[in-house]
């Protein structure tokens, strides 16, 4: 008998130190939906998060949460989360639109390329398929 694969989904499961902040940026900025949420006490504390085929969930920790955040109170240091999109450079400009320090796009490995931070470190990456030359920056590209 053949055994079955029996995970449907990997979710990141993001700890966050304020999540107004980071709904602002995750949904207003980078156009995710709210697909879940708890709300205790009229304020969301924990929610999940949709755009497309990319999933995250978040919630808000708090300095008793040992082991979560860093000596500033952010818990992304070191932690990378990279979206494969249809488009990474029509993501790029509604980032820079919306006022994001967005990275500037570059091609690597066959992948458009662009980053930013979220307001607790986390990299968050945007790629899509490209067949423009290996190292190529967008700047070089659109002249």
């Amino acid at each position: 008998m053949e055994a079955k694969q029996n995970i449907k989904e990997t979710v990141p499961f993001l700890a966050v130190s304020d999540m107004q902040k980071s709904l602002d940026f995750y949904v207003n900025g980078l156009g995710f939906e709210i697909q879940y949420q708890w709300v205790p006490k009229d304020r969301i504390m924990w929610c999940k998060l949709i755009n497309g085929n990319g999933t995250l969930m978040l919630q808000e920790h708090h300095q008793m949460d040992a082991g979560i955040m860093d000596g500033q109170g952010r818990a992304g240091i070191g932690m990378s989360i990279y979206f494969i999109c249809e488009d990474a450079l029509k993501i790029y400009s509604q980032m820079i639109d919306k006022g994001f320090d967005a990275s500037e796009p570059f091609v690597g490995n066959n992948m458009w390329v662009t980053s930013v931070n979220d307001p607790d470190g986390y990299s968050i990456f945007f790629e899509s398929v490209t067949a423009v030359a290996e190292g190529t920056k967008f700047s070089e590209w659109t002249k």
